[in-house]
């Protein structure tokens, strides 16, 4: 009596290798994770040295945008605030700070979808990696450049004269609340580039997101001469609550309740949208 030995196809082999790959990704350790997450920075800033100009938006974003609205709209904004142009740009300078990371974070989701649209998640999800290293791998090098950035704008500042009538450390507390209210925006972001199909719809519909948000809000100008309705929006704004968290730890001026409300919208952001951007990434790949 014979016995007939099944030997999987080449084809078998390939169409498991993914399905393992999801099943061995709850066993990895934080010690490979983390080791995975570094190899996967690496490829992202290897990327941008090969394309240097996917840096002119941090770098140049913040200048044009200082020396637009202070010479613009800082003689009569400034009068507005009881003082001149001066005045503006340190209202203004904090302001901007919360903006950066709304339009820096949009940039993730163009780059995830760009990827997958390349093949590069194909060649990912074979990999035994945790699918969430390569997500947050994009926000660590997205928070770099949107360091950057912010440097970039805190330097013109003090170039055209703003004043810190805060501590050293009121600033630092800025910068670190900025960029961790960025990287919660950034899942949402990521979160958009897995849904829509071009990196142009991701573009696009993150603009319908930032416009209302950005010139609703507190950023640009006083929210006070505003419409009773619009206030009513500023006053739920996370910018807004990040705009003025900023002034007042840079500035010196009154916190109230504006740094646990930015804390507290970052954390919601992030507990809200991570676990979905990683599900709706898992499905994707």
């Amino acid at each position: 009596m014979s016995t007939t030995t099944l030997t999987p196809t080449p084809t078998d082999a390939a169409a498991s290798a993914p399905a393992k790959a999801l099943h061995d990704e709850g066993r990895i350790g934080l010690r490979n994770n983390l080791r995975h997450i570094g190899a996967l920075v690496r490829r992202n800033l290897l990327q941008i040295k090969k394309d240097p100009e996917s840096m002119f938006d941090a770098l140049l974003m913040p200048v044009i945008f200082v020396l637009l609205f202070v010479y613009v709209f800082g003689g009569s904004v400034g009068s507005s605030l009881g003082g001149d142009r001066q005045d503006y740009l340190n209202y203004l300078i904090p302001g901007l700070m919360a903006m950066m990371g709304m339009n820096i974070a949009m940039a993730v989701g163009s780059g995830v979808n760009d990827d997958f649209r390349k093949g590069v998640m194909d060649r990912f999800r074979t990999m035994p990696i945790a699918r969430s290293s390569v997500l947050v791998a994009k926000i660590v090098v997205e928070l770099g450049r949107m360091t950057v950035a912010t440097l970039i704008l805190l330097g013109m500042g003090f170039a055209l004269g703003m004043e810190l009538h805060g501590s050293v450390l009121g600033l630092i507390g800025a910068i670190a609340l900025a960029a961790a209210f960025g990287a919660a925006i950034m899942w949402i972001f990521i979160l958009l580039g897995l849904s829509m199909k071009t990196a142009q719809a991701v573009q696009g519909m993150g603009m319908l997101v930032m416009m209302p948000l950005q010139f609703g809000s507190s950023i640009f100008a006083p929210t006070q001469t505003m419409p009773g309705w619009l206030q009513a929006f500023t006053d739920y704004n996370p910018l807004s609550n990040l705009a003025d968290s900023a002034r007042g730890l840079m500035m010196g001026g009154p916190l109230g309740n504006s740094v646990w409300l930015t804390l507290g919208w970052t954390v919601l952001i992030t507990v809200v949208m991570a676990p979905l951007a990683v599900a709706k990434f898992r499905k994707k790949s």
